[in-house]
């Protein structure tokens, strides 16, 4: 009995060394990625299920969302992308639960790690932290869209790209028009009583046409 206790202890040390070191390497290991390389229409999926995730609460859900999308888009090893998934998820959630601009710029500090990460292993060099004020803003006139004009938030979400990917915002109007009319969906229907499945269709076939319009310029020649 004493002798398979023992054994069964060294396997537990020798299993979680094993963790440890995969864990070290992955976290440390150097690799370059094409942000602009992605399938626009698995991203548009998983957009669309992060925005149910994130308004139906489901924490967990969004950070295994997240670690799919860092997966298909980015290509980031496993326990980075858990890493990565975390800070974003952890800042969705932080401006989710804000009640005034000071609350929601709490969400920054994840947002610059999230984006900082994403930099470091980029063959598109990109400026992290003004991507992440800009994520934030926009999350702020999407939040506070009465506050103001039409056409505001669409802006918002095309500098916010403009900065990661390196070309002119106008270049991406049609990505973020369309995404922004996607939330337009989204939040009428919600103050309307809730979002169908029906609904839920109509956000997702523009989320997939905004995506494929943000590769399309990210590739033109």
């Amino acid at each position: 009995m004493r002798k398979i206790l023992v054994r069964t202890i060294l396997g537990l040390v020798v299993a979680v060394a094993g963790l440890a070191v995969w864990i070290a390497i992955d976290l440390s290991r150097s690799f370059k990625t094409d942000i602009r390389s992605f399938d626009p229409d698995e991203v548009a999926r998983l957009d669309t299920a992060m925005w149910r995730s994130y308004y139906e609460r489901e924490h967990l859900r969004l950070f295994r969302e997240l670690g799919e999308l860092l997966d298909h888009q980015y290509r980031f090893p496993f326990w980075r992308r858990q890493l990565v998934a975390f800070h974003a998820a952890r800042a969705a959630f932080v401006f989710k639960d804000g009640k005034s601009r000071n609350e929601y710029l709490k969400a920054l500090p994840d947002l610059e790690s999230f984006y900082k990460d994403i930099c470091d292993f980029s063959t598109l060099e990109f400026d992290s932290k003004r991507a992440a004020e800009l994520e934030v803003e926009w999350w702020i006139v999407h939040r506070e869209r009465k506050k103001y004009q039409q056409g505001d938030l669409s802006r918002a979400l095309a500098e916010t790209v403009a900065v990661i990917y390196g070309l002119p915002a106008e270049r991406f109007k049609e990505h973020a028009d369309l995404r922004a009319e996607a939330m337009t969906i989204r939040d009428t229907r919600a103050e309307a009583g809730g979002v169908t499945e029906h609904d839920w269709q109509q956000i997702d076939n523009l989320l997939h046409r905004s995506w494929r319009s943000l590769y399309s310029v990210v590739h033109a020649k």
